[in-house]
C-alpha cells in the first residue's frame, strides 16, 4: 500500500508540473493523434493484402508477417520521437524552470536515426515474443515472453532518457542504461513507487467507465431507433465516441506520467553514480517530493 500511496503522490507531482507549464504534456497528445493515422494509414493496406493474398499459403504469411512488423516500427517511431520530446522537456523544466517546446523538436531532429534505431530494437523483440508466443508446443513460450518484453520495456525506458540527455547512441545508451541499472537507487525507486500500477489502475477505470456508458448509451439508440442496419451503425460508432472520449485521456495520462516518473528515475541514478562515495544525493524534486 505504501508503494501505491507514493505512486498517486509521484503522479500528484507530474501533473503539478504539466500544470505549471503545458508544454510538458503535448508529446504525449502528439502520440495519440499521430499514431491514430498511422494505424488508419497501416490497417488499410494490411486489410488489402489478407484479401488478395488469403489461402496464398506461406507467401501470405511472409507477406503479413512483413506488413506487421512495418505497422509496428511505425508506432514505435512515432512512440519514441514524442517521448523524446517529454523527456527532454521534463528535463528542461527540473533544469532550467522551463521545458521549451523549439528545444525539444530540436532534440528529436538531432537523435531522430538513434530514435529510428530504438524503434526497430522494440520491433525485433515485439517479434520474437510473437514467436515464442505462437510455438507453444516446446513449452513456455508465454513465459519467455512475458519476461523479455517486460525486462526490454524498463531497458527502453533508461535508454530513451540517455540517448536524450546525454547526446550519445543507441549502443552506448544500452550500455549506461546497464550501468546505471546496477545501482540500488534505481532498484529503490522502481520498488518504493508504485507509478505502473496507479496509472495502470486508473487507465482500466477510466477505460470500463467509458465502455460502460458507452454500452448503455447504444443500448438506448437501439431501443428508440431499432435493430437495422441504421440504428446499428450509429449506436456502435455512439458507443465508441464515448468510448474513446475516456479511453484517450487515460492513454495521455498514463504516457506522460510514465516519462516523467522514469526521466526522473533517471537523472536520480545518473547523479547518485556521479556522486562522490557517502554523498547523499537529492533525487529531482517531484520524487524527492514523493521518497521524502
Amino acid at each position: 500500500m505504501e508503494s501505491l500511496s507514493r505512486g498517486w503522490k509521484f503522479l500528484m507531482e507530474a501533473w503539478k508540473m504539466a500544470a505549471d507549464d503545458v508544454d510538458l504534456i503535448k508529446p504525449s497528445i502528439y502520440t495519440l493523434v499521430t499514431g491514430f493515422f498511422v494505424t488508419i494509414a497501416g490497417a488499410i493496406p494490411f486489410a488489402l493484402m489478407w484479401v488478395l493474398l488469403n489461402g496464398k499459403g506461406a507467401t501470405s504469411g511472409i507477406v503479413l508477417f512483413l506488413i506487421g512488423v512495418l505497422f509496428i516500427f511505425a508506432h514505435y517511431v512515432v512512440t519514441y520521437v514524442f517521448s523524446a520530446m517529454t523527456v527532454y522537456l521534463v528535463y528542461g523544466y527540473l533544469a532550467e524552470g522551463d521545458g521549451r517546446m523549439e528545444k525539444a523538436w530540436e532534440i528529436v531532429k538531432r537523435d531522430f536515426w538513434d530514435l529510428a534505431s530504438l524503434a526497430a530494437a522494440s520491433t525485433l523483440v515485439k517479434s520474437v515474443q510473437r514467436l515464442l508466443r505462437g510455438n507453444r508446443k516446446r513449452g513456455g513460450g508465454d513465459f519467455l515472453a512475458g519476461v523479455l518484453g517486460a525486462v526490454w520495456t524498463e531497458a527502453a525506458f533508461l535508454i530513451l532518457p540517455a540517448m536524450v540527455i546525454e547526446d550519445i547512441s543507441l549502443k552506448d545508451a544500452m550500455q549506461r542504461a546497464a550501468d546505471i541499472a546496477k545501482e540500488n537507487l534505481l532498484l529503490v525507486g522502481v520498488s518504493a513507487v508504485g507509478v505502473k500500477a496507479v496509472t495502470n489502475g486508473i487507465t482500466f477505470l477510466l477505460s470500463l467507465i467509458g465502455a460502460i456508458l458507452g454500452g448503455l448509451a447504444a443500448r438506448g439508440i437501439v431501443l428508440v431507433w431499432g435493430t437495422d442496419t441504421a440504428g446499428m451503425i450509429v449506436a456502435i460508432g455512439t458507443a465508441l465516441v464515448i468510448f474513446f472520449v475516456f479511453f484517450l485521456p487515460a492513454i495521455t495520462f498514463s504516457v506522460y506520467t510514465g516519462t516523467a516518473y522514469h526521466t526522473c528515475l533517471y537523472l536520480w541514478a545518473r547523479d547518485a553514480e556521479r556522486a562522490e562515495d557517502g554523498v547523499p544525493v537529492a533525487a529531482p524534486a517531484p520524487l524527492a517530493a514523493v521518497l521524502g
